[in-house]
C-alpha cells in the first residue's frame, strides 16, 4: 500500500511505548522518529498479514477470517517459527473464555432465580434508572 493509504492508520502510542519500555533495558530509549518508524512498520505488517489471511479465507470460500486463517498466513509469510507460540496463545484465550463463561453460569445458578425472574428484575432496574434520569 502507498503511504497515503496508511497515513490515517496508527497504533496507540502509549501502548507502543509501554511495550518498548517492557522489552528494552532501562538505559535504552527510542527517539520519537524511531518510534514512529516502528509504528509504521507494525501497521504495514498487520496489513500484510490481514491481506494474506483474507486471501486464505477466500480460498476456503469463507467470508470471515478465522484464527486458523491468520496462523496459516503467518506460516505462509515465512514466520512459521511463531506458529507454535500463536497456537498456545489462542488456546490460552479459549481457555480463559471458557472459564469466564463457567463463572457466569455459576452466578446464574447461585442466584436461585429463573431466567424469567432475572429478566423481570433487570427490567425493574432499567425502569428505575430511567425514572432517575428523567427527574
Amino acid at each position: 500500500l502507498l503511504m497515503s493509504d496508511t497515513e490515517d492508520l496508527s497504533l496507540p502510542r502509549a501502548t507502543v511505548q509501554k511495550i518498548l519500555s517492557e522489552i528494552l533495558p532501562n538505559d535504552i530509549s527510542f527517539t520519537k522518529e524511531a518510534r514512529e518508524a516502528l509504528i509504521e512498520c507494525c501497521i504495514n505488517f498487520i496489513m500484510i498479514v490481514a491481506t494474506e489471511s483474507n486471501d486464505i479465507a477466500e480460498q476456503d470460500l469463507k467470508k470471515t477470517i478465522s484464527t486458523d486463517h491468520v496462523i496459516r498466513a503467518i506460516d505462509t509469510l515465512g514466520f512459521s517459527h511463531y506458529v507454535p507460540l500463536l497456537k498456545e496463545f489462542v488456546e490460552s484465550c479459549r481457555s480463559n473464555a471458557k472459564m469466564k463463561e463457567k463463572r457466569k453460569e455459576s452466578k446464574f445458578v447461585k442466584s436461585g432465580l429463573t431466567e424469567e425472574e432475572l429478566l423481570a428484575k433487570q427490567e425493574e432496574l432499567f425502569k428505575a434508572s430511567r425514572e432517575r434520569l428523567n427527574k
